[in-house]
């Protein structure tokens, strides 16, 4: 079975300012239907994303700013926040967990920085949209095992160690 993340509902109150914050954030709109007075979607969709949002009027009854922790997956924390910044979007300094490979809620284990090693998966960014919903940079520099990318990458340097993937396959 395949299934992709393809859409995230945003709950925001003011559709025309929302648009105007994810447009400054270098999104690309894809979609902005309206429909009478009381229907609008709007689409955005992040640089290298699959995955986009929409936000508009009666598209949601979740109240407005209450998403946390959405990630945005990004190589090089740093040139990222850089270019946030440069886009005039306030974001906070980068910060790193001391107990692991994900940060906690409540920010209990989270210090000034990113990762001491640059740990890939260990380094975060953060910022709101207007109404409060709230992002994650995450930097991944590289993918862990249990990611299907990295796994063709892993299974492609063995078929490399081992042989050819047709000798391979056909012993199996």
């Amino acid at each position: 079975m395949d299934m992709k993340l393809e859409v995230v509902v945003i709950p925001v109150s003011d559709v025309d300012r929302a648009k105007r914050f994810y447009a400054d954030l270098g999104w690309s709109l894809d979609l902005d239907y309206i429909k009478g007075n009381d229907y609008r979607v709007i689409q955005f969709t992040p640089p290298g994303s699959a995955c986009s949002i929409i936000f508009g009027k009666n598209v949601t009854t979740a109240v407005p700013g209450s998403l946390k922790g959405l990630h945005l997956v990004v190589s090089n924390i740093q040139d990222t926040r850089d270019e946030l910044l440069r886009c005039g979007i306030t974001i906070s300094e980068p910060f790193h967990d001391t107990s692991g490979i994900f940060h906690h809620a409540g920010g209990g284990c989270l210090v000034d920085g990113p990762n001491p090693q640059r740990k890939s998966y260990a380094s975060y960014a953060s910022f709101s949209d207007p109404d409060g919903n709230n992002w994650v940079l995450q930097e991944v520099t590289v993918r862990l095992t249990g990611d299907p990318r990295a796994r063709r990458n892993e299974l492609h340097s063995s078929a490399l160690r081992c042989g050819s993937t047709s000798e391979r396959n056909s012993t199996a």
